[in-house]
């Protein structure tokens, strides 16, 4: 096995590398930030990008017991949790420190408390603290050096459950314990897999588990607690399973799932083997699903081409029950008071970019509780991006997202492909797309490449293993669609994308190069071969599911055949790398031999690597650089004014 070297040891190799030591150039170290090429950021480029970097969203995370919210912004460098006292009301930071934090989730008894992650440097090893805000105090109760996940309180907030693994485990351990005394912590299940707990019983005695294999398949298993007993739901088939949630007797599970549907639906499972109850469907997937604490009301959102819409329905007849007439837009983080009676969930848009609402069931009166910044801009200019499809090789109809710029063109284009790559690309609220559009003149297509989400089934799988590259190719089509539109100029177009959309651009350099101004790769895979091999144990079989197991010979022969890194004589456009250094999912080591194999084959990239960052940037001051050196690569490149 390739072994991955500290962040600190890869940078110091590249330098020590006599391959390199003649021709690369000054590496220069400002702060955490490590470049190579990158120039001198002029002022009136960092001074115009500020308004757009200083917008700012509210993420809803859950009810306070004072009648107030918790939301998630930044007010700093980092993501942190505030408390809004009414809607519209000032925001309160509660917590303070240099890391980003996830949102508040309540401890449902009463008092208060309520439990948050962290982790350091973005490396992504998550640690469970409890805020009490009598003492204004955190107590962490998890171990360090190990990843946390999966946190689920007890319904009557007595004890959390969680998972833990290390680096190298591909196991979980599942414990749980009392938050506010870690020497409780006891371990009740040694997993197998990446397996983490969903839901308690009502009454305590037992944990729902979920186990994750793919975008494809996950299992299910009830844990009684006290017997150390596991039992698998639905043994006998293999399903996807999203939300799961124990009904109010404990005796059956509402669950998203796509079991006998092309899309994800809701279904009621009898623990005792009963007859199975279809709660909800549409010709689109069920995207979360919340279910009131008493167990009588299910709010659920779908995903419609990329579109949220939400529903609330009576979780016993399914009967449809008044819901929020929102802007066209995505929702997310839907959650039930503890009494039942809000619902709460974030909203954003193309023009917003995410704020906090409640909906009240009773009165059916929808609240908005905060308005984020927008950093002084004039919002009236942010529109709705226009969906398009356009056919690829093989007649396969490929959605895309189009916003452009105000003018007459023909726009340079930039091509923003996303992750995953069992994700989707959607019409939210896009900083760096609205500063492209209406700063540099731009045009910004974002397709959602055969392997996507949301679009059913059988299109998700087109991609996989030995199909890889034929998402590749979706962008070639793309690219073949841009040479007919008028107002889109075909000389003038970079690919742009992070994590397996780096791996796509990089793919989309090896093989259109010819056809492309450049590309910018952000934490992307360079060779499937390495990552597979050196991306932290707990991850390794979840991306063997996706990319093939590269300990098979056949599969191993292929995925170098397909590999970036390999065909790097064929990047002849400009490229921009850009990697944190505690990235856990795409390691360091990517970035740097991608970056050796083309400034060996005569081309010169440029370079960033951030020291405090894992898969992608969090702390403000870095993305603020990250976007001023895109901005000068996307100025070179685009031959932009």
């Amino acid at each position: 096995m390739r072994m991955i070297l500290p962040a600190a040891m890869c940078v110091a190799a590249i330098l020590a590398s006599p391959a390199l030591a003649q021709s690369a150039p000054e590496r220069v170290t400002r702060g955490n930030l490590v470049m190579e090429n990158i120039p001198e950021i002029p002022g009136e480029v960092r001074e115009r990008l500020r308004q757009y970097q200083n917008v700012r969203g509210a993420m809803f995370s859950d009810f306070a017991p004072d009648g107030g919210i918790y939301i998630t912004t930044r007010f700093g460098e980092t993501d942190q949790i505030h408390h809004v006292a009414q809607p519209m009301g000032a925001r309160r930071q509660i917590t303070f420190y240099d890391e980003r934090t996830s949102g508040a989730t309540i401890r449902p008894d009463g008092s208060g408390q309520f439990l948050f992650t962290r982790d350091v440097g973005g490396d992504e090893f998550f640690q469970g603290f409890l805020f009490d805000p009598e003492q204004s105090r955190s107590i962490q109760f998890t171990t360090d050096q190990i990843r946390n996940q999966g946190f689920s309180w007890s319904r009557d907030g007595r004890m959390i459950a969680w998972a833990a693994a290390g680096w190298g485990d591909a196991d979980y351990t599942i414990y749980m314990a009392d938050p506010a005394d870690p020497t409780t912590a006891q371990e009740v299940l040694q997993g197998e897999g990446a397996m983490s707990p969903v839901d308690w019983s009502p009454d305590g005695s037992k944990l729902l588990i979920g186990r994750y294999f793919s975008i494809n398949e996950a299992r299910l298993y009830v844990l009684d607690i006290g017997e150390g007993t596991l039992t698998q739901i639905n043994p006998d088939e293999t399903n996807a399973y999203g939300a799961a949630r124990f009904s109010a007797s404990g005796d059956s599970i509402f669950v998203v799932t796509d079991e006998g549907s092309e899309f994800r639906r809701i279904m009621e499972i009898p623990l005792d083997g009963g007859e199975k109850r279809i709660v909800a469907e549409h010709d689109w997937d069920v995207q979360a699903m919340a279910l009131s604490p008493d167990g009588s009301t299910i709010a659920y959102t779908t995903n419609e081409g990329g579109i949220s819409e939400i529903y609330i329905i009576n979780a016993a007849s399914g009967e449809r029950l008044p819901a929020p007439d929102l802007p066209v837009g995505l929702i997310g983080g839907i959650n039930f008071s503890a009494d039942g009676s809000l619902i709460g969930f974030t909203h954003s848009s193309a023009a917003s970019p995410g704020d906090a609402w409640t909906y009240d069931l009773s009165w059916q009166e929808l609240v908005r509780w905060t308005q984020s910044e927008v950093g002084g801009l004039d919002t009236s200019r942010f529109q709705t991006p226009e969906l398009i499809s356009y056919e690829s090789f093989d007649g396969l109809e490929v959605p895309a997202f189009v916003h452009r710029p105000p003018g007459d063109g023909p726009y340079p284009v930039i091509v923003s492909i996303h992750g995953g790559p069992e994700s989707q690309a959607r019409p939210g609220f896009n900083a760096a797309f609205q500063y492209w559009q209406h700063e540099l003149g731009a045009a910004v297509v974002v397709p959602n490449v055969r392997g996507s989400a949301g679009y059913g089934n059988e299109y998700v799988n087109l991609d996989n293993v030995f199909l890889r590259e034929n998402s590749v190719r979706d962008i070639g089509a793309l690219l073949d669609w841009i040479a007919t539109q008028p107002d889109l100029d075909e000389n003038r177009v970079v690919v742009y994308g992070g994590s397996y959309g780096g791996y796509m651009v990089l793919a989309s350099l090896v093989h259109y190069s010819d056809r492309l101004a450049g590309g910018i790769n952000i934490v992307g895979i360079s060779n499937f071969v390495t990552f597979l091999e050196n991306t932290a144990g707990y991850r390794q079989d979840l991306r063997r599911a996706e990319y093939g197991d590269e300990r098979d010979p056949q599969v191993r022969e292929f995925l170098e055949s397909i590999s970036p890194a390999n065909h790097a004589h064929r990047i002849t456009a400009p490229l921009f790398i850009i990697q944190g250094a505690n990235d856990p999912r795409v390691p360091l080591s990517e970035a740097e031999q991608i970056l050796a194999a083309v400034r060996e084959a005569g081309g010169d990239p440029w370079y960033l690597v951030a020291m405090d960052e894992g898969h992608g940037f969090a702390r403000q001051s870095n993305r603020d650089f990250q976007r001023e050196a895109e901005t000068l690569f996307l100025r070179d490149v685009l031959e932009l004014d």
